[in-house]
């Protein structure tokens, strides 16, 4: 019975083990989710695009994410910001085409966090992307999600 209740306590402990590391999520993994984020955006700011977008959008962040934008005094829960992508889909103010696209430049790794530099920009004829101004966000992570996305330009 000792045996039984050891092998018992050493398949739980590998079964919690085996859950924890895989919300975990290091660096790269945290900068593939924030590339996708931007991706995600970048469909939504175009034109066309729908409410399905939005959600796949924000499939992408933790249930509990917080969208703060400093200057311009933002602060959403996932369902508010929902709601606001939203309102400017139905106002028609998405009208980026496929030449738009937002792209990291920079990141700074910190603890369940990165400090994103990104760009828009436009892909020109000759196939280079040329930004247009640069932005700061901090990116924060939960359980291996998106949990927070600071926007500090």
């Amino acid at each position: 019975m000792r045996i039984l209740s050891k092998v018992l306590t050493g398949l739980s402990f590998i079964f919690l083990s085996n859950s924890l590391m895989a919300k975990e999520c290091g660096e790269l993994c945290q900068l593939e989710q924030v590339k996708a984020y931007f991706s995600a955006l970048d469909k939504v700011a175009k034109k066309g695009s729908t409410s399905s977008d939005i959600d796949s959008l924000l499939e992408l962040t933790h249930d509990d994410v917080k969208y703060i934008h400093v200057e311009y005094q933002a602060n959403f829960t996932k369902e508010t910001w929902r709601q606001a992508f939203l309102r400017n889909l139905k106002l028609n103010r998405y009208q980026n085409t496929d030449e738009n696209q937002i792209r990291i430049l920079n990141s700074i790794a910190g603890k369940n966090h990165l400090a994103i530099e990104y760009s828009h920009g436009l892909i020109k004829e000759s196939g280079e992307w040329e930004q247009t101004d640069k932005y700061l966000a901090i990116f924060g992570f939960t359980q291996g999600k998106i949990s927070l996305i600071k926007e500090l330009w």
